[in-house]
């Protein structure tokens, strides 16, 4: 599982490292190719000259030592309080005279559950969360393909009813829809995507196509399922 905020697996540093330094291709390349910037690139590069294999890995973010953490009796109130009342961060922090972004702060570290998901009369939990931290990632590249279409309005030149208001002049004028077809590998997320004119079958059919040859250049010669 990759770092939260990361833009590629190992398996796609992995990549990048490869074609940078076997194939000798050109940073700024290889940065757009993968969708990330020519800076995140030479970083891993360097890692990896630095340290090898064990430099694609990921390092945790939390920072050494933080002076202006809030004081752990403080927190320790705050979740008393929270427990007891069980009220919001609203409430809790002017009670307490904390900034109600340090309760809220507080009550996520803790991984304390949202009043929403508790029972109001004895404060167990009682509805699952609609969030979740488990991301689930294929073992190897080409094993599943999300493919998908995004269907959006076209704005003419100038602007739209946003910019011009609902005016005669913009209404009614019939300029129809662009669909977006985008394929994502679910182990790397190496995508690919195209604006064509709609979303019917043969179109789907001939832009997967397009897209299978287009993995299959970058290293993805085989999609099991799609």
């Amino acid at each position: 599982m990759s770092h939260a905020n990361a833009r590629l697996t190992v398996h796609g540093r992995r990549l990048l490292v490869a074609r940078v330094i076997e194939d000798g291709r050109p940073v700024a390349h290889v940065a757009k190719e993968l969708g990330v910037s020519r800076q995140c690139a030479h970083r891993w590069v360097q890692r990896f000259r630095a340290e090898g294999e064990a430099g694609l890995t990921d390092r945790s973010s939390r920072p050494l030592r933080c002076p202006r953490r809030t004081p752990a009796q403080m927190e320790q109130l705050v979740l008393r309080v929270r427990h007891d009342e069980r009220r919001g961060q609203d409430w809790i922090g002017p009670e307490l005279g904390v900034p109600v972004r340090t309760v809220s702060a507080i009550l996520r570290r803790h991984r304390v559950p949202y009043l929403r998901e508790c029972d109001p009369l004895t404060g167990e939990v009682i509805r699952a969360s609609k969030a979740t931290a488990v991301r689930y990632e294929r073992a190897l590249p080409g094993d599943l393909a999300h493919m998908d279409v995004k269907k959006l309005g076209r704005i003419p030149d100038g602007g739209g009813w946003r910019a011009h208001g609902r005016s005669e002049e913009v209404r009614g004028r019939g300029l129809g829809f662009d669909y977006v077809h985008s394929l994502v590998d679910d182990h790397s997320r190496f995508a690919y995507s195209e604006i064509l004119p709609d979303e019917k079958g043969p179109t789907c059919a001939a832009f997967l196509l397009r897209a299978a040859d287009h993995f299959a250049r970058h290293g993805i010669t085989t999609i099991r399922e799609a």
